[in-house]
């Protein structure tokens, strides 16, 4: 997607200037920070099936300081590949269990909320001759899955998911079920909770450099029902950068995640969309 009407759709959208102001959920506007205070690692699981090993890569530490390694989850069964559908212009009404008699739950919209991208879903299980999935619908609260026909859809796969921990604020991207990247991240203050749910990437924004949403943001099928007070910004979550480094690693967004500059370079070539995307305490 192009930057220029990116851009220009996000400020209509959300009534904002850029880059000054915030946009989707997660966002406070802040001073620059002089550079990152944190450790960044990149990791590789010691044999296939292992636990997986932390290997530092780089540091981005101002400081020089080392923090200590975090160890990355046991392979969690992602050897598959998950398969991903489009779903049509007009969307797709979502049913309670998979046949077309069964009530239905709610709608899957055809388009991102603020950027109007095709939305991709990950089918996150199908019934037993295939032809229905189950879904998560997209900015829906609460959450609410159903299944959706899958007959006629055009259909794509990943074997990139990423996993966010808010106890430990780490951001971690597998592909193969094998661990890429693990990087600190900052995610919601106490009173706006960055909310727990299986979302997938709807929208890949750039940005200029220097925005409060730093250069790149990732943005995600949920929304935040606890906003701030008096906050003007969009309600869409989003993994994204940030203008201030030092925010990384803390309980400090209005329920994004932001991650720094070394990360997005990382994850732009796998974060597709579709991408699934776990948050979990």
């Amino acid at each position: 997607m192009r930057a220029s009407w990116l851009t220009v759709m996000l400020a209509v959208a959300l009534s904002i200037s850029l880059p000054a102001a915030a946009s989707m959920a997660g966002v406070a506007v802040a001073s620059p920070s002089p550079g990152p205070r944190a450790s960044v690692i990149a990791v590789r699981p010691t044999h296939p099936g292992a636990q997986h090993t932390a290997v530092r890569t780089e540091v981005l530490a101002a400081e020089g300081a080392r923090r200590p390694e975090h160890r990355a989850p046991s392979p969690t069964g992602w050897d598959d590949a998950s398969v991903l559908v489009h779903v049509p212009a007009g969307g797709i009404a979502a049913h309670r269990n998979p046949w077309t008699s069964a009530p239905t739950v709610g709608s899957v919209a055809p388009a991102s909320k603020y950027y109007r991208v095709p939305i991709v879903l990950w089918v996150e299980e199908t019934n037993a001759a295939g032809t229905w999935g189950r879904v998560e619908l997209p900015y829906v609260w609460p959450r609410v899955d159903g299944w959706i026909p899958l007959a006629g859809l055009t259909r794509a796969t990943t074997f990139v998911h990423v996993d966010v921990d808010l106890s430990e604020h780490r951001v971690r991207v597998f592909k193969h079920d094998e661990l890429r990247y693990t990087v600190a991240g900052a995610t919601g203050t106490w009173s706006s909770p960055t909310p727990l749910g299986e979302y997938v990437v709807t929208d890949r924004v750039p940005f200029a450099s220097g925005s409060a949403l730093g250069s790149f943001a990732f943005g995600i099928s949920g929304i935040q029902p606890h906003l701030p007070a008096g906050w003007s910004g969009g309600n869409q979550l989003a993994i994204h950068g940030t203008n201030d480094p030092s925010s990384i690693g803390t309980n400090a967004s209005a329920g994004c995640v932001r991650v720094s500059e070394w990360a997005l370079d990382r994850f732009k070539p796998l974060l597709r969309l579709g991408t699934p995307v776990l948050i979990h305490a």
